[in-house]
């Protein structure tokens, strides 16, 4: 029976606690305590030498940082105390000193059957966490992958970090005019900090999308800050129409998780006075951010378009079915100094359209996420190919665009 062996000898090394004995043997049994399985080997050991099966007052190992637990659990309670949480997650840097009697059990006193004081730790402190909130009538659970609330214990210099997760919210938007971008746009000429270029605003436009929702969510969650992640965005000229664009909420630092979604969406719709509205708002997990921001989903649009000379309405039709297939596109003239300068495979599904005048047109378009609409119309200089101007032969413009459908499955 090696593990006893083993046990004994550390027993004999000096004074050691049940929990720090025991965890030696960890993998070992089934159901059972690290204490318990210290604990059993400690009254093994008593029967063996004709002693008492005493616990020390103090132990070698951890320096009594387990007799801690509630102490440090009550510190960390305290600062999270205000907010809302369903989750939680421990975790701790050990002192130098603990640190290297982890690697002197390792050398003098190998166990297969060992796992970190660390681990122990972290158990002892969520235990304490839990039980403390109970009294309280308050109920949380460890989280290994996604906690409300994180705890980093210093063992050495005695502090607790704790880390608020913030609270996302799944919706979409639908934006109902034009000039307002998706995000806070800074002025270019000053960069943020407010000039007469930007009539001392620090900003490109008066309002975006985001400014448009994230106040409510601020409010309602009593968060110290946020962010719009969109599903792309349209140009600041385009409405997003139909069912509106997926995004997510990210609120930094929430006091308040569990919030009231109805209110939030009649919120935002009336004092966005017809800008903007949304829909479909439901909470979130943190993983749905990179969805969204990585979504390719097929899009819907209408343009008008105006062209430079009549066409006739034969000559159209005959140049939207030629748009149909596989473009290349090249990275617009107009978004190259902020977009990596790369030619595009993109797909158009559907082309369609009708003449308003012989130099106007309105056609709808069903193709690739990341296709820029307004240069297949126009070619781009010959950065789009096939283009609507390139098959027509004059030169063609969008005069307005609406995003009509973003195909998603989110």
């Amino acid at each position: 029976m090696d593990y006893l062996v083993r046990g004994f000898e550390l027993l004999a090394a000096g004074p050691i606690c049940d929990t720090c004995l025991g965890r030696r043997f960890a993998k070992l049994g089934k159901g059972l305590t690290n204490a318990e399985r210290g604990r059993a080997i400690r009254i093994l050991w008593a029967m063996e030498n004709g002693t008492e099966p005493a616990e020390p007052d103090r132990c070698w190992v951890c320096d009594g940082v387990l007799t801690r637990a509630v102490e440090l659990a009550r510190r960390a309670l305290e600062l999270v105390r205000d907010y809302e949480f369903e989750t939680f997650l421990f975790g701790v840097h050990l002192s130098p000193y603990h640190e290297a009697v982890e690697a002197f059990l390792k050398r003098r006193f190998p166990s297969p059957w060992a796992e970190p004081l660390q681990r122990d730790i972290n158990r002892a402190l969520g235990r304490a966490f839990e039980r403390l909130l109970a009294a309280e009538g308050r109920n949380a659970t460890v989280d290994f992958r996604h906690p409300h609330v994180r705890f980093t214990v210093d063992l050495w210099k005695g502090g607790i970090e704790v880390h608020i997760a913030p609270a996302y919210f799944y919706g979409r938007y639908r934006k109902l005019v034009r000039g307002i971008p998706q995000t806070h746009w800074p002025c270019r000429e000053c960069r943020g900090r407010g000039c007469a270029r930007c009539n001392y605003t620090g900003k490109m436009y008066p309002t975006s999308v985001e400014e448009l929702i994230l106040p409510a969510f601020l409010e309602a969650c009593g968060g110290e800050g946020g962010h719009l992640h969109g599903a792309g965005r349209e140009d600041v000229d385009a409405r997003m129409l139909g069912r509106g664009r997926p995004f997510v909420v990210e609120v930094e630092r929430p006091r308040r998780r569990r919030v009231d979604l109805a209110a939030i969406t009649e919120r935002i719709n009336r004092e966005a006075e017809g800008k903007v509205e949304v829909l479909d708002l439901r909470p979130a997990p943190p993983d749905l951010v990179r969805r969204v921001k990585d979504l390719r989903a097929r899009k819907r649009y209408r343009a008008l378009v105006a062209f430079s000379s009549p066409v006739e309405g034969e000559a159209l039709q005959r140049a939207l079915r030629g748009l149909v297939g596989e473009i290349r596109q090249r990275t617009p003239i107009r978004v190259r100094h902020r977009r990596a300068d790369l030619v595009r495979v993109r797909r158009v599904y559907e082309a369609n359209g009708k003449l308003l005048s012989p130099t106007e047109a309105e056609v709808e378009f069903l193709c690739d996420g990341g296709l820029y609409v307004k240069e297949l119309v126009s070619g781009d200089e010959g950065g789009t190919h096939p283009s609507l101007s390139e098959l027509l032969g004059v030169e063609a413009r969008v005069t307005e665009l609406d995003v009509l459908e973003v195909l998603d499955d989110l």
